[in-house]
């Protein structure tokens, strides 16, 4: 398995990263007339800044990775193209929204009808506890992949952010998958979207020549809930919650804190930790301790998928935990 994944991955994320690149390179002119984002309460940016990127980062992840799949002849497509359709389908609402803003309930129903489609087309087969009804599982998913679809938006608020998130959870996911523990598909699905994000992450270098915008931050979060919910199928539920374990952290405990606060947690802000550190921090010290402790999250979601011992998984996960809550806790103090 390795033999014939590894070359297919490895393809995928080049060809990926220069087709990115090119499409972010053609398309920027084109931005910069129609899809500017102006500076307002959640920005980390001074001036106005094309976004869209986006475009270019989904479509190289499904032209490449469409293409190699269908090349390799895996036996079941249903899912695939469920969830590539699914892609561009939250890709268009989130265009939608960059070029003119989508009220909250209407965006959330169309985000809802994008994973409900790649729910619906999951085998009844796949389970993760047998004795729940399928309807109750399958709609705790939705809610859950709702919620992961909206925080990788919600993160997506400083320059090369989402690039530190989602190159070592994809690196990790090629790596799961010529360990066997991911499909192919997934394998080269997280291989081209890592890919291309490496591709796109020359025009996000702080200062960002532009943005992903909800085009490419939606999509992301969709590509990436499908490969850790086929994780979570496999059992590997550590290594599932282990990879995005910041991006859940950091959301999860900004969304309670606002609500708590009764302050209204659609309106634009700069509570995020991330966020909060640009007042100590530079920004390239930030991405950079996100990668860094990203590239120790995947180390540990790897390990714990190569041990079936319950007690060594909980270790990984307080290990994760702390490192996670250490960096929380750096963001947080005022300087």
């Amino acid at each position: 398995m390795i033999i014939s994944e590894l070359p297919l991955s490895l393809f995928a994320v080049l060809v990926a990263a220069m087709l990115s690149a090119g499409m972010t390179w053609v398309i920027r002119p084109l931005l910069l007339q129609h899809a500017l984002a102006k500076p307002n309460a959640r920005s980390s940016h001074r001036v106005p800044t094309p976004q869209g990127a986006g475009i270019a980062v989904i479509g190289a992840t499904l032209i490449v990775a469409g293409a190699i799949i269908a090349c390799a002849g895996t036996t079941d497509m249903k899912i695939p193209v469920a969830v590539f359709g699914a892609s561009l389908f939250i890709a268009a609402v989130g265009f939608a929204d960059d070029v003119k803003s989508i009220p909250v309930l209407p965006r959330l129903i169309l985000q809802a009808v994008a994973v409900g489609a790649i729910l619906f087309t999951a085998s009844s087969d796949l389970r993760i506890v047998p004795a729940c009804p399928l309807w109750i599982e399958r709609g705790l998913f939705l809610l859950a992949g709702l919620w992961f679809v909206n925080l990788v938006n919600f993160m997506d608020g400083l320059d090369w952010m989402t690039v530190a998130e989602v190159v070592p959870i994809t690196g990790a996911m090629v790596l799961l998958g010529l360990l066997g523990e991911l499909s192919l598909s997934a394998t080269i699905v997280a291989a081209a979207l890592g890919g291309a994000m490496i591709g796109f992450a020359p025009f996000n270098r702080p200062v960002a020549k532009i943005f992903l915008g909800d085009v490419g931050s939606l999509p992301i979060g969709l590509l990436l809930g499908w490969c850790l919910l086929e994780l979570v199928y496999r059992q590997h539920l550590a290594a599932a919650f282990l990879l995005p374990l910041y991006y859940l952290a950091d959301a999860t405990v900004t969304l309670l804190r606002r609500l708590v606060q009764r302050e209204s947690v659609w309106t634009a802000h700069r509570s995020h930790f991330y966020q909060r550190a640009t007042d100590g921090f530079t920004v390239f010290r930030i991405v950079s301790e996100v990668f860094a402790l990203n590239v120790g999250l995947a180390a540990l979601a790897i390990a714990s998928t190569m041990t079936r011992s319950s007690a060594t998984n909980i270790l990984f996960l307080a290990f994760g935990s702390t490192a996670v809550a250490f960096v929380l806790r750096r963001f947080s103090r005022q300087r």
